[in-house]
């Protein structure tokens, strides 16, 4: 096998893809066949097809199997069991006419776990790393026609030891296979050191290449030999501006371009800079995955996925737990993002004993470390993108990682080293935490932190930045709390970001027996041993298309504040760039008038083009003319892209703000004039409504038949909710199954009919416990409304918050589209309702569904105002709140929305089933981070809160 080198996508050497329909066989052990499959001659006309690169799991051969943590297979290192899956490929390809003799490299990008491989029956040798390239020189086995390639590649093998990495276990040869022809003199391997000294705004160049040659680069006029330096001025690149310079190296056999970027990354006074300056990681973890193609994922989907990221404000990418394929790296130097490059290395599952056996601390395996080492700096040396190698993730202590940060210092001293497993930082340049949190960041921020043992460690890890590599847990429904960190993060300049887990929910699109398309987890193909849909916990669901959460990410990072009610007075705006390098020259500011959701008048908004860091008030203009009447009004000022980019077109909106300009008046409760009567059966009539006069509850409501409303406080458990197993007490949702919230019974104490009012009272509490909810509805009316006070009294000592409290009321599955005015479009929690701004928004109740993978509580609109619900007529229901609710309807109870394991368990009723909430509890991120911060916990405490409702013609 050849040693290690830079990749780069092209040059005017010949490749040849060797991509395309391969013959397979699956064997169920490793010794099942022997190697006579390799022979040119073999008769593999019985197997079957295969498309590479691929998964075989994903084809029908086999199954996927997904863990967190353990090993599927007896944890016995460095050996695996006799029962493992063994693919063997063959693929027979000609060469061009035009290729001509001489060196050639077989290039593998990718193979997992293990590969042995022939050409034309010579064996080549075999190979471990699934997630790096390996290479072998083949010039001389070549032929004209007919070239015969055999690969087996074994599921389980020593490296997978080293490969624990929280996904799906995917075995097959998913990455790029090609022929590279390499003529004599041409690049062996070669280095790009360009600089930036951010004093003087001057760059230098210098390229290491062998052989040697000659570099240019036409834009700066510079014509060097490999190895000497220029010192000329440059654009730097950064996130926000990556300027790249097109250059050229030239060698006696070959010609490859270059895309250079000027840029110094150092740890200095503290923190981590980027060409002179502290940079905010606004970042986010991401696996390899498609939900189709498992690991193989083609160029237009990462371009895809770099373009949500951009249009929703990250900047940054762990590129968990492995390097990616090396087009996703291109692309991040193209479109701005710092880069943490990871090594293809976690050894989680040695943690379930104590860490007996550790690769990482024992010497044996340091040779096969410090090849992950090796080849991952040697292929991604030269992107600008890189700007921390990080040894891997989650292996605890040893020798071995020692070993790889010395040499990884020697090859690249440019790069600070990360690594999040040793507290002691003993081996790296910034202090990485997974999921600590607020209270613990915010000590960290002040270099507060509980100190280490060794006086001498403390002080230099006290010395150094921090970066939560993992927080803020994006699995269903969350994360929550997202705000406060942001807020720790730009309050302690030692905070300098982290990165969300993860990017994508890594569920597999599969159909049901009727066609329905659903993602499986973990469980759903008959593993032995799995994690479930902890698999699935990413920002976007595995289609890619944008979770709320990732919404709330983009509002919670943007990098312009648009705020007011700061003592700037009324009429002004507070506009702050939290840029690390670009001013807001770059944006169009527009503002907007609305009264009541309406608008009233819109327009340009000039702001200076403020460097990072200032703040500037800018005074809005009158109101406009005619909107100043009763009611809400508010500002939205919105900072848009001037002019297109390489990411987003003119126009796309970057962060906004809203300010209210009259507030909401105090809602007068309206005067009833209704008085209840007896109606014929046994019934109570007040105004529109009519009532079961011996439980009180609701029946119709002008002449059309609704359930309810009745106290309700379960919700579908989250998986924030639910809680990792791991995670200490409480738990939310074991406590409140515990406490039996989930089957709460109601009992009616007395119906009251009175001269202006009816009024139910009723306790509300589970069986088995003294705990209870005394719940009285105040009913009261006039002609054409009906109008709800509930007021809730808690009996007893309550140990945990409810899940919410509000009512609950079933009307006609006809009512099929929703408007309403507050928060929106997108749901909104307690503590993930940033994003939420207030308007007037409507769409189809089924659009008020968020799918995520494994069903669960979702589509609450905060704030809402009002809300109503109609036919194709027109006709339908309005509920007017008091104070401002929580909003959602669907059309399945909860009770079958906590019991769905998949989307597709959920089936539509004739009923729709509306929640109009006076609070909800938080969502927190406890599926493996912190639960919900205090200021978002719903407490049991009394509360008073109304509705109105009324019908529509």
């Amino acid at each position: 096998m050849l040693p290690p080198r830079a990749w780069y996508a092209a040059s005017d050497a010949a490749r040849l893809s060797l991509h395309g329909t391969w013959r397979f066989r699956l064997a169920p052990t490793a010794g099942a066949e022997g190697d006579a499959f390799a022979r040119p001659d073999f008769d593999d006309a019985t197997w079957q097809e295969l498309r590479v690169p691929g998964t075989w799991v994903l084809k029908g051969f086999g199954t996927p199997w997904y863990t967190n943590t353990a090993y599927p297979f007896p944890v016995d290192p460095p050996r695996v069991p006799d029962e493992n899956p063994t693919g063997d490929h063959r693929h027979v390809f000609d060469l061009p006419d035009d290729w001509g003799e001489g060196p050639a490299v077989l290039h593998f990008g990718g193979v997992e776990s293990c590969a042995r491989v022939w050409l034309n029956g010579q064996e080549l040798g075999h190979f471990k790393g699934s997630r790096l390239p390996h290479e072998f020189e083949v010039g001389t086995l070549l032929r004209p026609r007919r070239n015969v390639l055999a690969v087996r590649v074994h599921q389980w093998s020593s490296g997978s030891y080293l490969e624990d990495q929280d996904q799906w276990w995917l075995p097959g040869i998913f990455r790029n296979v090609s022929l590279h022809r390499r003529p004599e003199g041409s690049v062996a391997d070669h280095f790009v050191h360009a600089g930036f000294d951010h004093l003087t705004g001057e760059g230098t160049l210098r390229v290491e290449c062998s052989p040697a040659g000659r570099v240019t680069v036409p834009e700066l006029g510079l014509d060097l030999a490999t190895g000497e330096s220029a010192t000329v001025p440059v654009r730097p690149w950064t996130a926000e501006q990556p300027y790249l310079y097109d250059g050229q190296l030239v060698t006696a056999g070959e010609t490859v371009p270059l895309r250079i970027g000027f840029r110094t990354v150092r740890v200095e006074d503290g923190l981590l800079k980027v060409n002179g300056r502290r940079i905010l990681l606004r970042g986010v973890n991401r696996h390899e995955f498609h939900p189709q193609s498992g690991r193989t994922v083609d160029p237009d989907t990462m371009r895809r996925d770099l373009l949500l990221m951009k249009r929703r404000n990250v900047n940054a990418v762990r590129t968990s737990h492995y390097p990616p394929h090396p087009a996703f790296l291109d692309l991040c130097d193209e479109l701005g993002l710092w880069v943490v490059d990871e090594c293809d290395l976690e050894t989680h599952g040695f943690a379930q004993q104590g860490w007996r056996d550790n690769p990482v601390d024992d010497a044996r395996w340091e040779p096969a470390l410090l090849d992950r080492a090796r080849r991952m700096v040697e292929r991604d040396k030269n992107h600008p993108g890189v700007v921390l190698w990080s040894l891997g993730n989650e292996c605890g202590t040893g020798r071995g990682l020692s070993a790889m940060a010395s040499w990884i210092r020697d090859r690249d001293p440019s790069r600070p080293l990360h690594y999040e497993g040793d507290r002691s930082c003993a081996d790296t340049d910034v202090y990485s935490r997974m999921y600590a949190d607020h209270a613990e960041v915010e000590r960290i921020g002040r270099r507060a932190e509980e100190p280490l043992a060794d006086p001498e460690l403390d002080a230099r890890r006290r010395g150094l930045p921090f970066v939560l590599c993992e927080y803020a847990h994006a699995m269903g429904n969350g994360p929550g709390g997202l705000g406060e960190y942001q807020r720790l993060f730009e309050t302690y300049e030692r905070c300098q970001g982290g990165f969300v887990w993860e990017w994508i929910d890594h569920g597999i699109r599969r159909r049901t027996a009727e066609g329905e398309v659903f993602h499986a987890y973990g469980g759903d193909f008959g593993e032995e041993l799995h994690d479930g849909n902890f698999v699935c916990d990413g920002l976007v669901f595995p289609d890619r298309v944008p979770s709320p959460g990732l919404g709330e990410f983009k509002k919670v990072v943007e990098p312009v504040r648009i705020e007011g009610g700061t003592g700037d007075g009324p009429g002004a705006v507070r506009i702050t760039n939290l840029y690390d390098f670009a001013d807001l020259g770059h944006l169009d500011f527009r503002w907007r008038y609305e009264v009541e959701g309406e608008v009233r008048g819109h327009g340009r908004l000039a702001v200076p083009a403020l460097a990072p860091g200032e703040a500037a008030v800018v005074k809005l203009p009158p109101a406009p003319a005619g909107a100043v009447r009763a009611g809400e009004a508010i500002w939205t000022v919105r900072a848009l892209l001037a002019e297109d980019t390489a990411w987003a077109p003119a126009g796309h909106e970057i962060a906004w703000g809203q300010l209210t300009a009259v507030p909401r008046p105090a809602p007068a409760p309206p005067v009833a004039t209704a008085t209840p009567r007896r109606g014929e059966g046994n019934v109570v009539v007040l105004g529109p409504g009519t009532f079961d006069a011996t439980t009180g509850a609701l029946g119709y409501l002008d002449g059309v038949q609704v359930g309810g409303p009745r106290l309700d406080v379960w919700r579908a458990p989250t998986d924030n909710d639910e809680a990792a197993p791991w995670q200490p007490e409480p738990r939310p949702a074991t406590e409140w199954r515990r406490l039996g919230l989930h089957r709460m019974r109601h009992r009616v104490e007395s119906v009251e009919p009175g001269p202006g009012a009816l009024v139910v009272r009723t306790r509300v509490a589970p069986a088995g416990s003294p705990l209870a909810l005394h719940a009285v509805y105040r009913w009261t009316a006039r002609r054409d409304w009906l109008r709800l006070e509930l007021g809730v009294d808690p009996e007893g000592a309550w140990p945990v918050p409810l899940p919410r409290l509000g009512v609950r009321m079933s009307v006609s599955g006809s009512l099929g589209f929703a408007e309403w005015y507050g928060g929106g479009p997108g749901e909104g929690y307690p503590d993930t309702r940033a994003a939420a701004r207030i308007g007037r928004w409507s769409m189809p109740v089924d659009a008020l569904q968020t799918p995520y993978v494994r069903p669960q509580e979702n589509g609450a609109r905060p704030g809402v105002r009002w809300a109503q619900l109609t036919r194709t007529d027109g006709s339908g229901l309005r509920i007017e709140g008091d104070p401002d609710f929580f909003f959602s309807a669907r059309r399945w109870t909860d009770e079958e929305l906590t019991a769905a394991a998949h989307t597709t368990d959920l089936r539509a009723g004739e009923e729709l089933w509306l929640h109009l909430d006076h609070a909800q509890h938080g969502i927190g991120s406890q599926s493996c981070g912190p639960g919900v911060l205090p200021q978002h916990r719903l407490e049991v405490a009394p509360a008073r809160f109304s509705f109105v409702f009324s019908s529509l013609r």
